[in-house]
């Protein structure tokens, strides 16, 4: 199987417009009404496939991107992982929502997610990212996530998790705790004391502001639920 290399990128600006709006199979961007679809165009990523996607909100816009549908990420022939990098730019007065549906990591398969934004004083970015370990009666492979934000020009926050369906000290007490899903909500930007009750539920307020949700499930709904239960005043 070849791997695949693809690109795409995003640039909203405060008219409304989306100046560049590029897509590279199989990241597919699709506008519509209320907000900018990443629609894969193959199944995927598997084991080799490089893929890149750059979002720059400019002063003053709002984005907000979602995905059609989970995304399975599966072996490839070499054992080398599946590499997602995402960049954004958020400038002054901008918004930011990317919010994508699930990374299931299939069994055999090993996916490396890389998020990185950089938001100006005065803008505010919400990013979700879930992790579910297998398919449907599958243990699943194994997946690293690493997030990178920085605030007016300051570090906001570093996290990276590693998980493997395999691996008895992911699946154990430090990490999973017998959970299959895995998820955090960042807000970057956006002030308040969080309100929440759950107990697989961990928040962190960050110096920036922001605050940064953490949360552990039995499957991609339930995370679903518990990510968005906190609110933010």
């Amino acid at each position: 199987m070849n791997r695949v290399r693809a690109a795409a990128r995003i640039v909203a600006d405060s008219d409304g417009r989306l100046p560049l709006l590029r897509s590279q199979a199989p990241l597919v961007l699709r506008p519509t009404a209320d907000a900018v679809y990443l629609v894969s165009a193959a199944g995927g990523p598997v084991g080799g496939d490089v893929l890149d996607l750059r979002i720059e909100v400019r002063a003053g816009a709002t984005l907000r991107l979602r995905t059609v549908a989970a995304s399975v990420a599966l072996p490839g022939l070499s054992g080398a992982s599946s590499v997602l990098t995402v960049s954004a730019t958020v400038a002054a007065g901008g918004v930011l929502e990317y919010l994508p549906e699930p990374m299931v990591v299939a069994d055999g398969a090993r996916h490396v997610t890389e998020l990185r934004a950089d938001v100006a004083a005065g803008a505010s970015l919400v990013l979700r990212d879930e992790l579910v370990l297998g398919r449907h009666g599958e243990r699943g492979g194994s997946c690293r996530t690493r997030l990178h934000v920085d605030y007016a020009d300051r570090p906001l926050l570093r996290h990276e998790v590693a998980i493997d369906g395999a691996d008895e000290v992911s699946l154990g007490p430090a990490i999973l705790a017998g959970h299959r899903a895995y998820g955090t909500l960042l807000h970057a930007g956006i002030s308040g004391p969080p309100a929440c009750a759950a107990p697989d539920v961990a928040v962190m307020p960050l110096a920036g502001p922001g605050t940064l949700v953490s949360a552990l499930a039995t499957d991609s709904l339930a995370l679903r639920r518990l990510l968005d239960a906190p609110r933010f005043t």
